[in-house]
């Protein structure tokens, strides 16, 4: 008899093959001479189709892990002995595109309700023209968009901006200031600056206020384990070593004097990159500084910059899109999948959930 076992185990997964359901439907001829048939149920549209498995797996590999198309059919074809074709692929995800419409209009209404939304945009290529990629996202909710346009027509083509009341945190881009909202200036993208400044300038403002920001990031930090804000005296300390270190930066980089015997040409006066980050600190101070003031806004604006990334690495991989309606297809689609993420679901799932008519929406507290 065994006085004991030793232990060893094996995880692998079953044999992957593709199984056939049958539908028949019964057909009856009535004493009066009619022929009745029976329903089939509401998904069997047609004598030979694919299940809503494997064609949520299909669109879960090429839109979230970025496979294309002709190596999605060719890994499905490996691995589940199932011969789909790229065309097939793509009507999968018109179906899916097709049905993300309502989610689609429930998230610009939810980020427009939102009290913070990060917005970004990075180039695109789309039938080899140059489009643009905007973005507007919370941490739990992302929207994408590709336009033509970079500027308020894109912006307005979203229709979030309009009529958004809340904050929006975007980076130093002039037509967001076009649109009547807080704003919030990503200071990771200002910090950069700053040394940009400092390095290649040797000015030491820079280094000042570069510190000083972190430093009212490490306070704000500390003070939001145990209240909401920071005490007026805290602000009004920060604010005056703001004023105190603007103004050094300013004694140092005064404006260009213009020759008593040259005219005044018309438009912006041409200005080193020291004095217009002056000046931006000068006159949008309360939009940098907005995230001491609520603790809702963040210092920078990774949100939106974690958001785009991936769409950046789709480009890297496809190179570009052949059509405006592919780009719009891929851009819902993959909003959607993100917002999915965001809130811990399953991609698969979710995806399955689109094709039955039952697209996920969060349950955002108004």
């Amino acid at each position: 008899m065994a006085i004991d076992y030793d232990r060893r185990q094996v995880f692998d997964i079953p044999p992957v093959k593709i199984y056939v359901e049958e539908h028949k439907a019964e057909i009856k001829k009535c004493s009066c001479g009619c022929i009745n048939i029976a329903d089939f149920p509401e998904e069997v549209k047609f004598s030979v189709q694919y299940g809503p498995r494997i064609t949520s797996l299909a669109v879960y590999l090429h839109d979230y892990q970025l496979i294309p198309y002709d190596r999605c059919c060719e890994l499905l074809s490996d691995v589940c002995g199932c011969e789909i074709s790229p065309s097939t692929l793509i009507k999968a995800e018109n179906t899916c595109f097709e049905k993300l419409e309502p989610f689609e209009a429930e998230i610009k209404k939810l980020l427009s309700q939102s009290p913070v939304v990060h917005f970004d945009e990075t180039g695109s290529r789309v039938n080899g023209q140059r489009y643009w990629l905007h973005v507007a996202s919370t941490s739990q909710m992302t929207y994408y968009m590709v336009h033509a346009k970079r500027g308020s027509v894109a912006m307005d083509a979203m229709a979030i901006l309009p009529g958004f009341t809340g904050t929006a945190v975007h980076d130093f881009w002039s037509p967001y200031f076009k649109y009547v909202c807080n704003h919030s200036l990503c200071n990771t993208h200002t910090t950069r600056e700053l040394t940009g400044v400092s390095e290649n300038y040797f000015q030491m403002w820079s280094i000042e206020m570069k510190a000083l920001l972190f430093e009212i990031k490490d306070c704000v930090d500390e003070t939001r384990k145990i209240s909401d804000n920071l005490e007026p005296d805290q602000i009004r300390i920060f604010e005056e070593k703001y004023d105190r270190i603007a103004k050094i930066g300013f004694e140092e980089n005064p404006p260009p004097l213009i020759p008593e015997n040259q005219t005044k040409k018309p438009g912006r006066k041409r200005q080193s990159k020291s004095k217009n980050l002056l000046d931006r600190f000068a006159d949008y101070k309360t939009e940098i500084l907005r995230f001491m003031y609520d603790f809702e806004v963040p210092f920078e604006n990774n949100q939106a910059e974690r958001d785009v990334r991936m769409m950046k690495v789709q480009q890297k991989i496809s190179g570009t899109f052949r059509s405006s309606h592919g780009a719009d297809m891929f851009c819902r689609i993959r909003g959607y999948i993100s917002t999915v993420k965001k809130n811990k679901i399953s991609v698969i799932e979710a995806i399955q959930d689109v094709l039955s008519g039952k697209a996920f929406i969060p349950n955002i507290a108004k």
